[in-house]
């Protein structure tokens, strides 16, 4: 327990009396750090994140800037590979009565909070840098490739209603399976 304590206090960040100006923080952590998250998405991994903090009198600004990679199964052969992270999210703390989450990137802390601790932000930040599909690097083509690269792209909606041709609705109904039709028979 006191280690978990340990590897995760390394994200704390000592908020009380800091001036209302900028400040960085560098944090470098591994498998450690996935352990302690409690969470079974990557259980291996090595990343140095940079940490830009604005305060202000009314909010904190944090900006998270995160390299590394993360060991990965493969969705289509089970094997381990090595996926590169590089993130740069934001988040928004606004001093407030209360802590809530109001939108993913904007949250209400107490005013009276005394330190922040970083570790989950920093987590979710490289979960949501994976990609969807998790393909070793020797099975991907150019296809998977922009798959991966591309998930901001709309997609069209290519669909048929069946309206339009009203005569195959007749076609249909004569090619009824005939084990169908004696079911049919037994309902009369």
């Amino acid at each position: 327990m006191t280690e978990k304590v340990k590897e995760l206090s390394k994200y704390n960040i000592d908020i009380y009396g800091l001036e209302d100006k900028q400040y960085d923080y560098d944090m470098e952590s591994g498998d450690a750090f996935f352990e302690e998250m409690e969470q079974d998405l990557i259980e291996h991994g090595h990343f140095k994140t940079h940490v830009v903090l604005n305060k202000s009198a009314t909010m904190i600004q944090l900006r998270f800037q995160t390299k590394g990679s993360v060991t990965l199964v493969c969705d289509r052969s089970l094997e381990e590979f090595e996926e590169p992270i590089d993130s740069d999210q934001r988040i928004i703390l606004k001093f407030g009565d209360h802590n809530e989450e109001l939108t993913e990137e904007i949250e209400m802390i107490n005013r009276n909070t005394n330190r922040i601790n970083v570790a989950r932000y920093i987590f979710d930040f490289i979960a949501l840098s994976l990609p969807f599909k998790k393909l070793h690097p020797s099975l991907r083509t150019e296809e998977d490739d922009f798959d991966l690269e591309d998930d901001d792209e709309e997609g069209k909606l290519v669909y048929t209603s069946g309206a339009e041709e009203g005569g195959d609705e007749k076609e249909e109904e004569e090619k009824i399976d005939p084990r169908w039709e004696a079911l049919k028979n037994l309902k009369k």
